[in-house]
């Protein structure tokens, strides 16, 4: 069964809170940052798969309706 990203997204929450609270050994804590950088990874593809995904309809000046693919805008 493939995760969803809401179960991957929850569970790197999870992991972030267990480093945080610093309730857990040094050996579980690169285990559970090994787990949370793989969960990072996933989640950065499933939204890169979705947002390729994403298209815009456009009206041209003539009036038709177009769809264009969607282009994040950069902050850089």
């Amino acid at each position: 069964m493939e995760t969803k990203f809401e179960e991957a997204l929850k569970k790197l929450e999870d992991i972030v809170g267990q480093l945080e609270s610093g309730d857990v050994s040094l050996e579980t804590s690169l285990a559970k940052y090994e787990e949370g950088v793989r969960l990072v990874k996933f989640c950065q593809k499933k939204l890169e798969a979705a947002k390729k995904k994403i298209e815009i309809l456009v009206k041209t000046k003539d009036g038709k309706i177009k769809i264009e693919p969607f282009e994040a805008k950069s902050g850089k």
